[in-house]
């Protein structure tokens, strides 16, 4: 189960899972990342560049790695992605220099069937999860009339004008509707 929570977490970067889980996966993830790490520079240099010894080196990394792990996993758009690779090329190159601590976990609540506590685990320079229950509704109405491109800016002028004339017809018909009432009485 670890082995798996820990592809999808190198695949993915974001999973969601209950908290006991991504306790133990952070303790797992974090061990394998920290192998690739203490290569250096071996870890992401091009095999044609190393010595033989680095060779050698990166091998037994790689194989310690792919010892764990599945050697390639999915992601939702289909792509296949090398976890081991991706663990001594990209997330060894970002995280280099760095002691530790490579995720994050994030309380999400209760999940609705069995009350089990519910987290996101990522990787720490992921993107923020902004949650939508709690967003702030003067940014969201700002964003939304600014419009990104030509044909969003055309289609606002037009919905500009439809609502002018909307607006003007409006007090036109309330002034007949009022003197008919009036006529009526």
């Amino acid at each position: 189960m670890l082995r798996n929570l820990t592809a999808n977490l190198i695949t993915h970067e974001r999973i969601e899972t209950t908290d006991a889980k991504a306790k133990e996966l952070r303790r797992v993830a974090e061990k394998l990342i920290t192998k690739a790490t203490r290569l250096g520079k071996i870890a992401y240099t091009p095999q044609a560049e190393l010595s033989v010894s680095d060779k050698a080196r990166r091998l037994h990394v790689q194989r310690l790695v792919a010892s764990f792990v599945p050697r390639f996993g999915v992601k939702a758009d289909g792509t296949s992605v090398d976890i081991v690779d991706k663990v001594l090329v990209d997330l060894a190159k970002r995280f280099e220099g760095r002691p530790g601590g490579y995720t994050r976990i994030i309380k999400l609540g209760n999940r609705r069937g069995d009350g089990a506590p519910m987290t996101y685990i990522e990787f720490i320079d992921a993107d923020q999860i902004r949650d939508t229950s709690t967003s702030d509704d003067a940014t969201g109405a700002a964003t939304a009339a600014e419009p990104n491109d030509a044909s969003t800016a055309e289609a606002a002028s037009t919905d500009d004008a439809s609502a002018e004339a909307a607006a003007t017809e409006a007090p036109a018909e309330e002034a007949s509707e009022k003197k008919e009432t009036a006529s009526n009485e």
